[in-house]
């Protein structure tokens, strides 16, 4: 009976050891923090499904790059564009363009999707986040998801509209929940 309970016992730590590894896996290391003017934003990177979009918003992130940037293109019903330094959606960061990493997840309320030209190899800073769960949905497997927000979509509701809007809101701060401080 003994070796029973050291049995279940040693197995309950080794369940508890690999739930822990799965926690950290999905840990604050993939959770990107958008502060705007009505709270912040925390959105789950999906590296599962585009690892070098996730990659490279980690990068941009980490350098201050979002820091500031304007909601340029805010269209209600449909997402908020942001990530272009210029505020004028024709620019991007010094790094080279991404490949396309599309995939069949469908593009639902809160997700973050890569913005490209017509080139779906043209990927490269700027990025949109869907309004509704039908708005974005002609755009799966078109268009690279690497994101889903998990916190504060009500703030992203609250963004200025219009295409540019006349006063347009910004990313006060962009960081990695892991890098907070």
């Amino acid at each position: 009976m003994r070796m029973y309970k050291c049995l279940a016992v040693a197995v309950c730590m080794m369940a508890g050891a690999a739930l822990t590894g799965q926690a950290s896996a999905a840990g604050s290391e993939d959770i990107l923090v958008i502060e705007t003017k009505d709270g912040n934003v925390l959105v789950q990177l999906r590296p599962d499904l585009a690892p070098k979009h996730v990659e490279r918003v980690k990068q941009l992130a980490k350098e201050g790059f979002y820091d500031g940037v304007k909601f340029h293109r805010v269209i209600d019903g449909f997402m908020a564009q942001t990530g272009d330094p210029t505020g004028t959606g024709m620019g991007g960061s010094n790094h080279p363009d991404l490949p396309a990493e599309f995939s069949k997840e469908p593009y639902k309320r809160g997700t973050l999707g890569a913005a490209r030209t017509s080139d779906p190899n043209s990927a490269n800073s700027q990025f949109f986040i869907c309004f509704t769960d039908d708005g974005c949905s002609f755009l799966t497997g078109q268009y690279t998801v690497f994101g889903q927000v998990i916190e504060g979509m009500d703030n992203i509701d609250k963004v200025a509209k219009g295409e540019p809007p006349a006063n347009p809101d910004t990313m006060k701060k962009v960081y990695l929940q892991s890098d907070a401080k």
